[in-house]
């Protein structure tokens, strides 16, 4: 259970996307938080967590990809520390696997499958750092996915 309140508060607009539908609401306070937070010079793990929810509420598949990219981006600055310190139940390297399902979707997206084929396969290496829980099983499923559209094995 998360205990930082930056986190806290994007669980809240991932909960008006995800679970009430609310998806301008969620994007509104996403791009508030993220002013809060300083932008791209926030704490990595507030940038990476905030990029990586409001790469899901983008209407362009472009934006949406920028979005991920600066996800990424911030994931390579955190550490095991930063994760533990916010109450994460996470490593970091339980972060990339999702980072890279998402932007491997949304090169497949952009047509551009030799990008989406490769964020595929960096999510493959990593996936041994998820669990056997709900969130190691919905990532998973989803590179199932992905790699079946992408004409790839798993």
């Amino acid at each position: 259970m998360a205990t930082d309140a930056t986190l806290t508060r994007i669980g809240q607009a991932v909960e008006l996307h995800h679970h009430q539908g609310q998806r301008d609401a969620a994007r509104d306070l996403f791009a508030q938080i993220w002013d809060d937070i300083g932008g791209e010079q926030g704490d990595p793990l507030h940038v990476c967590v905030l990029a990586h929810s409001m790469a899901d509420v983008q209407d362009d598949v472009h934006e949406e990809l920028m979005w991920d990219l600066r996800a990424l981006a911030a994931a390579d600055r955190v550490t095991d520390e930063d994760v533990a310190r916010a109450g994460v139940p996470l490593s970091v390297a339980g972060l990339y696997p999702s980072l890279h399902l998402n932007l491997s979707e949304c090169y497949r997206k952009l047509g551009d499958l030799g990008r989406a084929r490769e964020h595929l396969r960096q999510a493959q290496s990593k996936i041994g750092a998820l669990g056997d829980d709900d969130y190691g099983r919905l990532i998973k499923g989803g590179l199932e996915r992905l790699a079946g559209q992408l004409g790839e094995t798993i």
